[in-house]
């Protein structure tokens, strides 16, 4: 004997079911059930209305009807069911895409950890327990390569929908990243008393991170660097050795920029609010540095603090100013004081005036606006006859400073030969005077004989004779003699004697 289950109880377990393990909704379940039935009986009656379908959602019981006629869902028949099965099926897909994009969407930015699946094309998939995520390639650190099993560390870069599915695109590359980094390796700054302010990064080369601590006992930048950079080598070691910058973070841009820009040592820095314009002067040997290997310091420095950033030597803004003066002299109704008042304000160019509206202009110089109006379509006309002048200046200045530089290498290498040519001539006349003195000639007066060269016997000296040596008055000083022995049979030659000299 067979038990029917009871069809509420059964309903009720499905819902709890597909609650659980798709996590949708009690409620979104219930509505799917009652359309779909709703469908099979307005396709098993083929009518288009009039079919009542609610569930009791505490019993389970299905309460169907067509006008007056009730309905058993199990008499529907076999096509109308499957339709019904179509129906949840896709309100199921349905509900589950609306339970990813909710719990995604709102993780934007978030560091997460996934494993990765396959690797299609350079894009990693990279599953999050129930759901899949996408690391294309433009958003992996530019060098790095993934491969199947490996764990990953990234943010949730976007959250879209694509059809029925939801699309998550994880990132590596973003600056939240470099920050969430930073979050997770730091207590003070999870703990809140230290702020990270701003994030510039251009991935795989170099971020800089502006931060300031609450607390005035904690030093923001030590804390992030940690005990001889034990923190901040964590950080970079994810990142593949990319290099960080952890900037000092000041409200006042006077000192905020220069710090964003270390290591350079700067000289001034010009402020001008309406163009969001800052001028940093340096001297020559900084200017390199402050700028970076092709403008990446400079550029970062830029995001960091949200100014564009324009590095200038003290030469290279007299010539702006000078190009400015007598460019805007050329303005329709020009004058020394409109020049001067729109040069104070941070204008530089003609382009730079195209950058607001008549208005604005006017009320900077105190002109009426149609006059400012006239000034700045004029800007506008001739702004790029300004930028190629600019540029045929600066081409022409590079030509010069190459040429320069081109005649004092010639110069250089011109002056290396002689000096070449002069050594060799010595060091041959110094073998010539060693080869003659090897072969006996006597050294010039005041010259050391040179070693190992035997002396030629003085003229007038007999064999066996020591010469006399010259003393420094010129006379000749007595050659020491030498005892010999008497021969035997000789009497000894008595003391202030003369010794005969032998015959010859």
């Amino acid at each position: 004997m067979s038990i029917k289950k009871d069809p509420g109880k059964a309903v009720l377990e499905l819902v709890e079911k597909m609650h659980e393990e798709k996590k949708i909704a009690r409620e979104t379940i219930f509505t799917g059930i009652e359309q779909a039935i709703k469908l099979a009986a307005e396709r098993h009656f083929q009518v288009e209305e009039g079919v009542f379908v609610s569930i009791d959602q505490a019993t389970g019981h299905i309460v169907a009807r067509y006008g007056e006629q009730e309905l058993d869902p199990e008499t529907l028949g076999r096509i109308a069911a499957q339709s019904a099965k179509q129906v949840m099926i896709q309100k199921i897909r349905e509900a589950e895409s609306d339970t990813v994009y909710n719990e995604f969407s709102g993780k934007k930015g978030e560091l997460l950890i996934g494993t990765v699946t396959r690797v299609d094309a350079g894009t990693a998939i990279v599953s999050l327990g129930k759901s899949e995520a996408l690391l294309p390639r433009s958003e992996q650190i530019p060098g790095e390569t993934h491969h199947v099993g490996e764990r990953v560390k990234a943010v949730i870069l976007e959250v879209r929908r694509q059809g029925h599915r939801v699309k998550i695109v994880l990132s590596r590359c973003h600056p939240d990243f470099v920050r969430t980094l930073f979050e997770e390796e730091i207590p003070e700054i999870d703990e809140r008393i230290i702020d990270i302010r701003a994030v510039a990064r251009e991935a795989g080369y170099r971020s800089k991170v502006a931060v300031t601590s609450i607390d005035l006992k904690v030093d923001a930048v030590g804390a992030c660097v940690g005990v001889r950079g034990s923190r901040i080598k964590n950080v970079i070691e994810e990142l593949n050795g990319e290099r960080i910058d952890i900037v000092r973070w000041n409200d006042s841009l006077q000192v905020l920029i220069p710090n964003a820009l270390q290591p350079a040592q700067i000289s001034e820095v010009f402020t001008y609010q309406r163009l969001g314009r800052a001028i940093v002067l340096v001297t020559d040997d900084q200017l390199s540095l402050a700028i970076g290997r092709r403008g990446q310091n400079v550029r970062l420095a830029s995001k960091l603090v949200g100014w564009d950033i324009e590095i200038m030597t003290h030469d290279e803004l007299a010539e702006a100013l000078e190009r400015a003066e007598r460019w805007f002299g050329q303005l329709p109704n020009s004058s020394p004081d409109l020049t001067n008042a729109m040069i104070d304000q941070g204008f530089l160019s003609y382009n730079d005036l195209t950058m607001i509206d008549a208005a604005e202009l006017a009320e900077i110089t105190g002109l009426p606006e149609e006059q400012a109006d006239e000034i700045v379509m004029y800007a506008e006309e001739y702004s790029d006859v300004m930028e190629r002048s600019v540029e045929e200046e600066r081409r022409a200045a590079e030509e010069q400073a190459a040429q320069e530089a081109q005649e004092a290498a010639e110069a250089q290498r011109l002056a290396d030969e002689q000096a070449a040519q002069e050594a060799v001539a010595t060091e041959g006349e110094s073998l010539a005077e060693g080869e003659a003195l090897a072969e006996g000639e006597v050294p010039a007066e005041g010259e050391a004989p040179v070693e190992g060269a035997e002396l030629a016997p003085v003229e007038g000296a007999e064999a066996g004779e020591t010469p006399e040596v010259p003393t420094e008055t010129g006379e000749a000083a007595p050659a020491t003699e030498t005892a010999e022995a008497p021969e035997a049979g000789a009497e000894p030659v008595a003391a202030g004697e003369a010794e005969p000299q032998p015959t010859a």
